[in-house]
């Protein structure tokens, strides 16, 4: 049975929404990897220029506490755009698995 237009149409919307979601969760992902590096890296140089050895001024927990609290958004919006599929033994996995195993040989 084809789809007709409509579904069609309604299904390419769907898909491109997703995509979008995708590239918006990516990029947050990635700023969130590369400004927090760089964060941290001023943090720790300026810790150590201000006195403290390397192992004290980068285990400061004040230098992570910016990946802690935006991590927690970050975890939101990976939960906002994989939602229940997020789950990695969820019960598409576990259908995909029984169907996987079952056309064996």
């Amino acid at each position: 049975m084809e789809m007709d237009n409509r579904e069609m149409d309604r299904s390419y919307l769907r898909a491109k929404k997703r995509v979008e979601k995708l590239k918006g969760y990516y990029s947050h992902l990635t700023a969130f990897i590369i400004v927090n590096i760089i964060i941290s890296f001023f943090r720790v140089k300026s810790d150590y220029d201000g006195g403290d050895t390397f192992t004290e001024a980068l285990f400061d927990i004040d230098n992570y506490t910016l990946w802690f609290w935006w991590g927690i958004g970050i975890a939101f919006h990976t939960y906002g755009v994989f939602g229940s599929r997020l789950l990695f033994m969820n019960k598409d996995w576990e259908d995909r698995k029984i169907k996987e195993f079952m056309n064996e040989k």
